[in-house]
């Protein structure tokens, strides 16, 4: 998707309103503050004259920010417009921390540290206000979009350890070949995480907690929302149609991969951007943001696969490995960007849906097994062609090695039957995606033996032999079905397919041979000759007659078939012909014995099947 298109599904241009009350507790998560780090040697470092300028300067800068006293605080925004005021704002409250750390430390009950702590208050509402402000105004950019492809950009890793984060990351981050947009959330970034270290150090770090996670929170539950993301019940998924069940398979497929590559992704990278200067608070964020978003996400395969068997048709397995690839393919994001403990309820969820769509996966394959063992089409296929059981079952076997990775992983506890079509097969090396593949057509070649039984005629039972089993292979050369097969078990059926032609031939086309002598060269009289060609005519074609109904779909085997069949019939013919055509004229009226030409046979043969 577009970033553009992207950012318009986060971006709000309302922001919701937010009441900063200096005496309200904001219902949340019990957050512990890091241990600001003022050493006592750092406080005894701050002398009167110094108390007294903090304090003055602080009392300048912090109450003209003040919004509840100033108009020009109230309706300006600090970061925003005044970024250089910004960060001396920034340092008067690191400065205003160092003192009233020395106050304490010196006099407790000191008019000086009354008056700090309530510059601090007012700084600290200000810092949120900005806080929220600054989340507000920049929703659009820092949208999870924005973020990881800025972070792409600038090959900033997705998740970081504490030894990766330092006071440089926002001089690596920035880079010098990114667009505006990444600009803008670069600098958004920046400021975010300059707040957050300040309320934290100065141990407000549950407010600065309470206002981002609510902002994040609504986002991405928003955007999951806007992916067709939606709490589905086992009752409202058998009650879906078909057409809508598709729909939010699709659905679900996009927004797996969008949520996994670009969602959570980059809330992640955001998270641990801000609140750089303390794990566990990243830790909690995030897990406070996207932990149940997460889990809705991955549950939903859980819910379909809780639907009766009876509603899937075949087709659906493919829709089902589409979900086992996504989570499957994703995994190794899902491990990085959920690897916290307390987000490992998003890691079990996924795993459970790959189990259980596994599961489903095996138990739908072996129901398809049983379908192609009991079927009990009766009609044979007319012209001994492919019938639709072969069709059926090469189609679905050719889509299904469309998803050799995951199956190789759904297989693998697989125990082949005792009876494999050939000792090979048993060998450990083969793999068990191989083994049952193997057994499927082994499944189907059994029953068209079957069916082969109900023509009257034992040459066309072998024709329709040749012709199914030509189709398997055909199939399996064209397929991934050839990389799992192998081209051992592929020239051992074509052998087959020889053979089964071989008798068909032999058997369709004996009596046209048998018609004529077996030795050419021995001499007969001009009546034996006369009776030879009229038999040899008769049987051409009442044989014809027959075998031109018959089909053969390969157009490999059927030129084969037909080249055959002429050399056999007119090299015999050609010899006879060629030596009794003048006996036979020396009597009158020869063309009703020597009716066909070698040059006649072979084109007759040649419009066969």
């Amino acid at each position: 998707m577009p970033a553009k298109a992207m950012r318009s599904l986060f971006f709000h241009p309302k922001a919701p309103s937010f009441s900063f009350s200096s005496h309200s507790s904001p219902s949340r998560s019990s957050i512990s503050s890091p241990t600001p780090q003022r050493s006592s040697s750092a406080a005894s470092n701050v002398s009167e004259t110094m108390v007294d300028e903090v304090l003055g300067n602080g009392a300048v800068v912090i109450m003209k920010w003040n919004p509840d006293s100033s108009a020009f605080g109230k309706l300006t925004s600090l970061f925003h417009e005044c970024k250089k005021e910004a960060q001396q704002f920034i340092k008067c409250v690191n400065d205003l921390q160092r003192v009233m750390h020395f106050l304490v430390s010196n006099d407790p009950t000191s008019e000086k540290l009354v008056h700090a702590q309530s510059l601090m208050q007012v700084a600290m509402k200000r810092l949120q206000k900005e806080f929220y402000q600054i989340h507000s105004m920049n929703r659009a950019h820092l949208d999870p979009e924005s973020v990881s492809t800025r972070s792409r950009s600038s090959n900033a890793a997705s998740s970081t350890s504490d030894d990766d984060i330092d006071d440089g990351e926002d001089t690596d981050l920035a880079g010098d070949s990114i667009s505006e947009v990444e600009q803008v959330s670069f600098m958004a970034m920046t400021d975010l995480k300059s707040i957050a270290e300040c309320m934290i150090s100065s141990g407000y770090a549950k407010e600065c907690v309470y206002i981002y996670n609510m902002i994040r929170k609504s986002i991405i539950d928003e955007a999951l929302y806007k992916l067709g993301v939606e709490k589905f019940s086992s009752s409202q998924i058998n009650k879906m149609d078909r057409e809508i069940l598709e729909l939010k398979l699709k659905s679900w497929l996009n927004a797996v991969k969008l949520s996994m590559t670009t969602l959570f992704n980059g809330e992640r990278i955001l998270c641990d951007h801000v609140f750089a200067v303390s794990k566990s608070i990243r830790e909690s964020c995030f897990a406070h943001i996207a932990r149940g978003a997460a889990t809705l996400l991955f549950s939903f395969p859980q819910v379909l696969v809780a639907k009766p068997k009876k509603k899937y048709s075949e087709e659906n397995i493919f829709r089902l490995l589409d979900m086992y690839t996504a989570i499957s393919e994703l995994w190794p994001e899902i491990e990085s960007i959920f690897g916290f403990e307390s987000t490992a309820t998003v890691r079990s969820e996924a795993l459970n849906s790959l189990v259980r769509l596994g599961e489903l996966v095996r138990s739908m394959l072996s129901e398809f097994e049983t379908s192609v063992q009991k079927d009990s089409s009766k009609s044979p296929v007319a012209g001994g062609g492919v019938h639709p059981l072969t069709l059926r079952v090469m189609s679905y076997l050719s889509l299904l090695t469309d998803y050799s990775n995951v199956l190789a992983d759904i297989f693998i506890d697989w125990t082949p039957p005792e009876k494999l079509p050939s000792p090979e097969w048993t060998d450990s090396s083969v793999s068990a995606e191989s083994l049952r593949m193997v057994w499927f057509i082994l499944v189907l070649v059994c029953k068209l033996d079957e069916k082969a039984k109900q023509y009257k005629e034992v040459s066309l039972s072998y024709l329709f032999l040749a012709n199914n089993l030509q189709h398997v292979i055909s199939i399996v050369r064209t397929s991934n079905l050839q990389y799992l097969l192998g081209e051992e078990w592929i020239s051992k059926h074509e052998s087959k397919v020889q053979q089964f032609a071989a008798n068909y031939e032999r058997l369709a086309w004996g009596a046209v041979l048998s018609s004529l002598p077996e030795i050419i060269s021995v001499e007969m009289s001009s009546q034996e000759a006369r009776l030879i060609f009229r038999n040899f005519n008769f049987s051409l074609e009442e044989t014809y007659q027959k075998q031109k109904l018959n089909v053969v779909a390969d157009a490999k085997l059927r030129d084969e078939i037909k080249a055959s069949v002429t050399k056999k019939i007119v090299s015999v013919y050609k010899e006879f012909y060629d030596k009794h055509k003048v006996s036979v004229s020396s009597v009158g009226n020869a063309a009703i014995y020597a009716r066909f030409t070698p040059e006649d046979v072979a084109n007759y043969l040649s419009n066969l099947y």
